[in-house]
């Protein structure tokens, strides 16, 4: 499954670049994200928990930033366990062009799911990853621009 989508923030393209590689603003961001935290120049460990038709689990993972290109794009890889209701994994590239005294800021995600989480249905899962994924950058959008 793959989502897209396009956000126009209101900060320059190196500010927007700067909040994408904080770990405070992500978790602020990520729904059901209960902690973050760096491990290594481009690598996190994260919890979080989602919720999934009757399947709610929590997920212990890790992300890394892979093909970084400052200030314009990079690579979010994701993957995370999340016990018995299975385990998630993706990728989300992220791109950041000028646009007036902004920055639009287009992404491309895909994701996958396997084991208990599998089984309710692609359906059901792609539209809550859609729905995670917009959630995210609409939240980002508001907490970087000061819109609340």
């Amino acid at each position: 499954m793959e989502m897209t989508g396009e956000q126009l923030i209101a900060l320059p393209q190196a500010a927007t670049w700067e909040a994408l590689n904080d770990p405070v603003i992500l978790k602020d961001c990520i729904p059901g994200c209960e902690t973050i935290e760096r491990i290594a120049e481009n690598e996190y460990a994260l919890t979080m928990t989602a919720k999934v038709g009757p399947v709610n689990a929590k997920f212990k993972g890790k992300m890394t930033v892979s093909e970084a290109d400052p200030p314009r794009a990079y690579t979010l890889v994701f993957e995370g366990q999340g016990g018995v209701a299975g385990f998630a994994k993706g990728r989300a590239s992220v791109a950041l062009t000028p646009q007036d005294a902004g920055t639009r800021l287009a992404y491309t995600a895909k994701a996958a799911v396997g084991g208990k989480l599998a089984q309710v249905g692609a359906r059901l899962i792609d539209g809550v990853a859609k729905k995670l994924a917009d959630q995210f950058f609409t939240a980002f959008n508001k907490r970087v621009s000061g819109k609340n």
